[in-house]
C-alpha cells in the first residue's frame, strides 16, 4: 500500500477561469479538467499529472472573512518552485506585490495575495 498524498484543495474564487489561467502562467500548470460543478457553479482543476487546485465559483463575487479568523478557511496555498527568483519575477509581472519573504532551513520563500485575497506562499528547497 502507498502513502497517502494530498491530491487537491478545493476554494472558491469569484473568477475562476481568470484565477486558473493565473495558476497556468505562474507555474506552467494546464486546466487538467472544467466543467458544471455544485450548485450550479463551475470548476477548474488546474495543476500536474499528480495533483491540482480545485477553483469553484456559482458566479458573483461572495463576501468572505479574513481565513486566518473563520474557522475552517483557507490560509493558503503553497506551492513549491524550482527556482524561486524566476517564479517570483512572473508574479511580480502580473501585477501581484511579493511580501514575506524569508530565507530559512530547508528554503527560501515568499508570499503574495492573488485574485480573492487568496494568498499563496512559493517555496525552493532548491
Amino acid at each position: 500500500m502507498s502513502e497517502p498524498y494530498l491530491e487537491h484543495v478545493n476554494f472558491t474564487v469569484s473568477d475562476p477561469a481568470a484565477t486558473a489561467q493565473m495558476l497556468c502562467d505562474l507555474f506552467g500548470w494546464s486546466v487538467r479538467w472544467q466543467g458544471p460543478a455544485l450548485d450550479d457553479g463551475v470548476s477548474y482543476h488546474v495543476g500536474g499529472a499528480h495533483s491540482y487546485v480545485a477553483i469553484y465559483s456559482r458566479g458573483g463575487a461572495d463576501a468572505h472573512g479574513d481565513s486566518y479568523t473563520t474557522p475552517g478557511a483557507m490560509n493558503h496555498l503553497g506551492v513549491v518552485v524550482d527556482d524561486l527568483d524566476a517564479v517570483e519575477e512572473r508574479v511580480k509581472a502580473a501585477g501581484f506585490t511579493p511580501h514575506l519573504h524569508a530565507d530559512y532551513e530547508p528554503g527560501r520563500r515568499f508570499y503574495f495575495k492573488a485574485h480573492d485575497d487568496v494568498e499563496i506562499e512559493v517555496v525552493s528547497y532548491a
